[in-house]
């Protein structure tokens, strides 16, 4: 017969550590989209040499490893007398870090939009603010939501590297509670389900959004 230590209190820590996961993720995605738009744009929209220069530094969080920027940035935290937690260095690396991978998806969907289709807004008489508004951005988010989607879930997976900085999230709850219990077949496949069931509903959302749109 199966028999297991894992209780509700394992449970319960996992979860806590799960709205950790969904904490870091959250503010990391807002903060990155709104950085990638912005970027994307002037990634797209503006003379080569300053698309070029912001594309470069972009590299540099595209390029190296999501676990030493996490760390380079909480170690260089109080030699620049910053006062912030270790959860909002967190927050502000995974931001740039998706902020970096976003520029190029925006930058692609504003790309997609063909030249004639832009000329053609502003022949009517449009503003540049409503040809962005009514004709780029509509056809621009249905390239790159896919893209989006698949950032988003990624973004969630690699926010477990945040246990190097000493953040209890998901997984490193999980490992707590492996080394207490000593059952790790079990609190593992636990912890995959959580995350699949934390992932499944932005999979599925993207999945709807992008029926109803070839359906239009």
């Amino acid at each position: 017969m199966f028999e297991t230590s894992f209780g509700l209190a394992e449970l319960v820590f996992m979860l806590k550590g799960a709205g950790v996961t969904l904490a870091l993720t959250f503010w990391a995605v807002l903060g990155g989209t709104l950085l990638g738009i912005v970027f994307g744009l002037v990634r797209a929209s503006a003379p080569w040499w300053v698309g070029g220069a912001l594309g470069l530094v972009l590299d540099v969080f595209r390029s190296v490893p999501l676990l030493i920027q996490f760390v380079l940035a909480n170690a260089f935290k109080p030699m620049i007398g910053l006062q912030a937690s270790t959860f909002t260095i967190a927050c502000i690396v995974l931001a740039l870090y998706t902020a970096a991978y976003c520029t190029e998806i925006v930058r692609a969907g504003v790309l997609s939009v063909p030249a004639t289709t832009r000329r053609a807004a502003r022949s009517l008489g449009m503003t540049a603010f409503q040809d962005l508004r009514h004709i780029v951005f509509p056809i621009a988010l249905r390239v790159a939501l896919p893209n989006w989607i698949g950032l988003t879930l990624g973004v969630m997976k690699d926010c477990s590297l945040v246990l190097w900085i000493g953040i209890i999230e998901l997984l490193r709850s999980s490992q707590i509670v492996v080394t207490r219990l000593q059952e790790p077949l079990l609190v593992l496949s636990i912890a995959g389900a959580i995350y699949f069931l934390m992932s499944f509903p932005i999979a599925r959302l993207g999945a709807r959004l992008e029926t109803g749109w070839r359906n239009q």
